[in-house]
């Protein structure tokens, strides 16, 4: 950085700020367009994409009908947020934030919206009685690992992720301050999971869904292209929990859901069926075209 920045007395809204995201980053809330969101068969709607929180309710939605549970057989749409679709007047009902993963649960009357990934997970966990422990000690030791990634993912996403990967310039001060609270957050986890299976406990819950996009994705060397830079291989009870939970079934699907980029056997756009993961991923779709 060769000039120092004196913000003004008032700041004023540039467009053309750079980076990735410039053209959908906005400092008003509300619809830009009108547009109607697709409903398919099932009561639960999730409109969506893969990024890590995107990711969450997916793989939870899926461990759900590994457990046998039916009811949670839901339709998974794709929200283009690069393309802002987040933006259009039904996204915005279902989530006026306008930020994936929005779900609308059909099965009730009127039907409910839930949005937040976190508030998503609980809502679900609740509503079918998995992968939320119901006595207290549990409960609560869950609630406070889900509630800490959600607090401390913004530190890990919009702030290392995109200075180091995304600005359009790098600078040494916001890459150096945001990769020591990542390094402490990924020790932070090292230690826990020294003496603990899974991070709430025992017991595979909410917490670790919320957490393994995330910090699991991070340290097996799927975002930002850090994992070198950041020494994951050194935190090895993590890499161990990370790569544990990257092996079931259900988190090979539920990541996969919504995803639009890397290989194309990896990218399911839109998902409605259990049998779509073996019919309708790019390449199964690329390849009959």
């Amino acid at each position: 950085m060769t000039e120092a920045y004196t913000p003004p007395k008032v700041w004023t809204w540039d467009k053309e700020n750079g980076g990735p995201f410039a053209n959908i980053n906005r400092p008003i809330a509300g619809a830009t367009h009108d547009k109607v969101l697709p409903v398919g068969e099932h009561p639960l709607q999730l409109y969506s994409l893969a990024t890590p929180n995107g990711q969450k309710v997916t793989i939870l939605l899926e461990e759900l009908l590994e457990a046998g549970v039916r009811a949670a057989d839901y339709d998974a749409w794709l929200i283009k947020i690069g393309d802002g679709n987040q933006f259009g007047s039904g996204f915005v009902e279902v989530n006026p934030n306008s930020k994936i993963p929005a779900l609308l649960d059909r099965s009730v009357s009127p039907p409910q919206r839930v949005f937040e990934s976190g508030s998503i997970l609980l809502y679900l966990a609740e509503k079918f009685g998995k992968f939320l422990p119901t006595d207290p000690a549990g409960r609560t030791e869950t609630l406070n690992w889900l509630f800490w990634q959600m607090g401390a993912g913004p530190l890990l996403g919009g702030g290392f992720g995109h200075f180091f990967a995304y600005a359009p310039e790098k600078y040494e001060y916001p890459i150096n301050r945001y990769t020591m609270e990542v390094k402490r957050q990924l020790d932070l986890l090292d230690k826990r999971l020294a003496d603990n299976e899974y991070v709430a406990g025992a017991e595979y819950t909410i917490a670790d869904i919320a957490i393994w996009p995330w910090y699991g994705g991070l340290v097996l060397g799927r975002a930002y292209g850090a994992a070198e830079f950041l020494d994951a291989g050194s935190y090895t009870n993590l890499l161990r929990w990370a790569k544990q939970i990257d092996a079931r079934p259900a988190v090979k699907r539920g990541r996969i859901v919504n995803k639009v980029n890397g290989p194309l056997e990896e990218q399911l756009h839109e998902r409605h069926d259990a049998s779509d993961f073996e019919t309708k991923t790019q390449d199964k779709l690329e390849g009959a075209a």
